[in-house]
């Protein structure tokens, strides 16, 4: 007996798996048979399950709201998987027009009517939207959820959001599945549902903690609806959840027959008040437009449609779903959608930024749209081997779909009508590239989005060795560790471990397959190696490969996934020692780290000069990270990254690197002690070093010496090994490594960086220290430089401060936005967010029109081009 996270009791559980991504990839389940010895009827009545009343059926609420605490007194309830795919078979989720106490009846809301048409609802969570954090709601007849004052009733049309004269006039943030000019309409008494007509509010609250029935199934059923529904989304657990329900409401202006030509729609919120998601349910569209926007007063068609989308407020950021919303193809809107497989149900995620679970019918003039990819993840190992998950162009099972990563083409297979999902091949590039989608060979690139590659030292550590052996000489074992979920949610899966050699012995760089070394074990995320099963392989291929990487994959993809490739987690580059030293002995003798130091020194020595360009390090730790612009913390010696042991520095607190390659590629690395003084090489071994290869490689990345990664750890880091670590730190090999090939350069000759200061009303400090205030209003140009080489514009947003409660206007101004650009960079702009916008993140970072997050770890810094 088996019992899942979500409440459900299984017996040989089969998974019938459909791909979704976890990370970087990863299934998700769908519902097979379960166990015998758990009974249940079927309901001769829609109104009950189980004997009982059917909470997702019935029209009495099942709780009454001022009794909570009986949410939580039922015992675990066990949700039956045939039971789950039961309750998720109706489109609209429930909502009561009984019962339930209080001072509306069910769910109904008795006071809100043509002449009142808004109410207050107090949240009691933090709700997450679009870059904001609310507790509270207006929910408005006229089709949407208001979070400050709502929308104006007499607007121009077609609307337009944001508002642009913004504080003058009202921006509101508000969810719009239906904005119009609405009023309660009437039952033409022939309907499949009875209950009355007007809104429906239903709040839900700690669904993760509740036990009854009702709780636990709508838990599942959202859950299982958002993840199958839109991509990035395998993981989401909802906290709390709303539903509103706009039940056969007519067009305002309307003669007295209209008043049975009516809609009925529903928005479906969840949140684990970090995410938010909302589903729109359109059940029937009877009309498009009320009088007031053009609409006919007999049956509301013609006009300008009804709003569809959300507007964030505060005069920020505005999605108006095209091409539904305010359009000629406004009645599309309910033979579209597909989420789940329901016409008219449409899914976004709407916490930060919008984003689109649905495809879009290429029934309008797509280059003026310039329609954006739903993609997740939105990164990847530039080794390959991640599954990507796409939304955007409406896909068929009979079409040929190719994923595009800059020039690289590869195959793709669709999942349904709204998803497909391709493998990220190998890529030797760094930062963001262009992603695209193309459909039975259409080159018209109009679904594209930024697809951001991440080196294998920057990348997630999805393989990893948590005990270090790899770097030993002689390792007794070797633990590999991998996270099991970012394969396939199936511990039993077969997996296989595989090694590869990574060498540069010609102007093309190479990663050979070495061989398998473990082949068709169980995805249980831990397996170790014992070396001496490999040592008696002597190999020719050891005279050229020092350093190699571990990927684990699904050994039989097509059986696990539905699909013919796998996908692939990678380790970093790590030595070789514990495979190859018995052939290494072969050949040099007991001395092979010093004759494999002696190789590395004679053909570093032919290669180019490069310390004479490199930046010279600060004295003192505390100038090295106020020195940001030139030089970064080192991710393998970092005070504040997560995983920090120095291991290649001892006795370090902290390295830093430059940010930028040389014109040669090279790069810079200064350590400190725990005292902060600079670390030399010829004081000891554990010194700071230039390197040849900056970490991020070097355009084009595609040859020897320049590999993000790669090129750095076979040129610059492994060395240190056989030179230093595995043989005598006082020998010949040490010694050139330590004082010719990568000594550090001492601090004479540092200069640090000019500073000017803007703060406060403002107030600002100048390069040559001279102050002075400006109060200016607009944008002004900060810095404008102009040389030979360099060509350099900064330019500054100054906003007045808002009203003060106590004296009123404020006549001052700050500093809110700043943008630069140099004549080798792209624009990069980082603007001020609202205040009550800063929960989550305090500045808005758009780089070549592009919006970058920094939440990730890995993403913690990230180079653009000429940055």
């Amino acid at each position: 007996m088996a019992r899942c996270n979500f409440g459900v009791e299984l017996k040989n559980l089969s998974l019938l798996v459909a791909l979704v991504i976890c990370f970087s990839l990863s299934v998700a389940v769908a519902y097979s048979d379960i166990s015998d010895d758990v009974e249940f009827i079927n309901p001769s009545s829609s109104a009950t399950y189980n004997g009982v009343m059917n909470p997702m059926k019935s029209r009495v609420d099942p709780f009454n709201p001022e009794e909570q605490s009986g949410r939580q007194i039922a015992t675990n309830y066990i949700l039956h998987p045939s039971r789950l795919n039961e309750i998720r078979s109706e489109m609209l989720y429930p909502f009561y027009d009984q019962g339930g106490g209080g001072e509306n009846i069910g769910d109904f809301q008795k006071h809100i009517k043509d002449n009142s048409p808004q109410i207050t609802k107090h949240l009691d969570f933090r709700l997450p939207f679009f870059g904001f954090r609310y507790n509270y709601a207006w929910v408005s007849i006229h089709g949407f959820l208001a979070f400050s004052d709502g929308p104006t009733l007499s607007p121009t049309y077609p609307l337009t959001f944001p508002i642009v004269d913004y504080p003058k006039q009202s921006d509101p943030s508000f969810i719009g599945p239906f904005y119009s000019k609405c009023k309660i309409g009437e039952l033409r008494g022939d309907e499949m549902d009875p209950r009355r007509s007007g809104v429906y509010f239903r709040k839900e609250m700690n669904l993760m903690k509740r036990t009854d029935q009702f709780g636990v199934e709508l838990r599942e059923r959202v859950k299982w609806d958002i993840r199958e529904g839109i991509v990035g989304s395998e993981w989401f657990e909802p906290r709390h959840a709303l539903i509103v329900t706009w039940k056969n409401v007519t067009f305002a202006g309307g003669t007295i027959q209209a008043r049975k030509t009516t809609n009925t729609f529903q928005t479906v919120i969840a949140t684990d008040e970090t995410r938010t998601y909302v589903i729109f349910n359109y059940k029937h569209i009877g009309w498009t437009s009320h009088t007031g926007a053009g609409g006919s007063s007999e049956d509301g068609t013609g006009g300008t449609p009804a709003f569809i989308g959300f507007n964030a407020g505060n005069g920020t950021r505005s999605f108006e779903y095209k091409p539904y919303s305010q359009s000629p193809q406004f009645h599309n809107i309910l033979s579209s959608g597909y989420v789940n497989g329901f016409p008219g149900r449409h899914i976004f995620r709407v916490d930060e930024k919008i984003m689109r679970g649905q495809c879009i019918p290429e029934i309008f003039d797509m280059a003026a749209r310039k329609p954006m990819l739903t993609f997740a993840p939105e990164s990847g190992n530039l080794l390959g081997g991640t599954i990507v998950n796409v939304t955007g162009p409406c896909f068929d099972r009979s079409q040929k779909l190719t994923c595009r990563f800059n020039t690289l083409r590869v195959p793709g297979a669709v999942i349904d009508k709204n998803r497909a999902t391709c493998v990220m091949p190998r890529i030797y590039a760094t930062g963001y590239i262009d992603f695209y989608v193309e459909v039975d060979g259409s080159d018209d690139l109009h679904w594209k989005g930024k697809f951001l590659v991440e080196t294998p030292l920057t990348a997630p550590e999805l393989v990893t060795f948590p005990e270090g052996h790899q770097l030993m000489r002689e390792p007794p074992k070797l633990l590999i560790n991998w996270d099991y979920n970012n394969l396939t949610l199936d511990r039993n899966t077969a997996v296989s471990i595989t090694l590869w050699g990574y060498r540069e012995t010609t102007i093309t760089p190479e990663i050979v397959y070495f061989e398998t070394l473990a082949d068709a074990i169980p995805n249980t995320g831990e397996y170790t190696i014992n070396p001496r099963d490999f040592h008696r392989r002597m190999r020719d291929i050891a005279l050229n490969f020092e350093i190699g990487i571990v990927s684990v994959n699904i050994t039989y993809p097509s059986d696990a996934l539905g699909i013919p490739y796998e996908p692939i987690l990678w380790s970093r580059p790590i030595p070789l020692a514990w495979y190859l030293r018995p052939s290494w002995e072969n050949m040099y003798g007991q001395s092979w780290a010093e004759k494999i130091c002696e190789n590395w020194i004679s053909r570093d020595r032919l290669l180019n000069n490069f310390n004479s360009e490199l930046p010279i390090c600060p004295s003192m730790l505390e100038q090295a990270i106020a020195d940001k612009g030139r030089f970064l913390p080192d991710h393998n010696c970092d005070k504040d990254g997560k995983l920090s042991n120095c291991y290649f520095h001892e006795n370090a607190k902290h390295c830093v690197r430059t940010a930028m390659p040389t014109r040669s590629g090279a790069g810079q690395q200064c350590c400190y002690d725990m005292h902060g003084y600079l670390m030399m090489t010829m004081d000891n071994k554990w010194g700071g070093r230039p390197n040849r290869v900056h970490e991020d490689g070097h355009f084009p990345w595609n040859e020897a010496s320049k590999v993000p990664s790669l090129s750095h750890y076979l040129h610059d880091v492994v060395p240190f090994l056989p030179c230093c670590v595995w043989a005598d730190g006082q020998s010949q090999g040490c010694m050139t490594f330590r004082l010719e090939r990568r000594p550090s350069q001492n601090y004479v000759g540092y200069e640090p960086p000019a500073v000017a200061t803007i703060f406060g009303d403002p107030h600002v400090y100048t390069f040559d220290g001279l102050p002075y205030t400006f109060n200016g209003r607009g944008e002004f140009v900060l810095v404008k430089a102009k040389t030979d080489r360099h060509k350099l514009d900064v330019q500054g947003r100054f906003e007045q401060l808002p009203d003060s409660l106590i004296t009123g206007e404020v006549k001052a101004t700050r500093l809110t936005a700043i943008a630069a650009k140099s004549n080798e960079s792209v624009t990069v702009e980082v603007r001020m967010r609202p205040r009550d916008a800063q929960w989550r993140y305090k500045l808005d970072v758009i780089v070549d029109n592009h919006r970058v997050f920094f939440d990730r770890f890995p993403q913690k810094i990230q180079t653009f081009p000429g940055l």
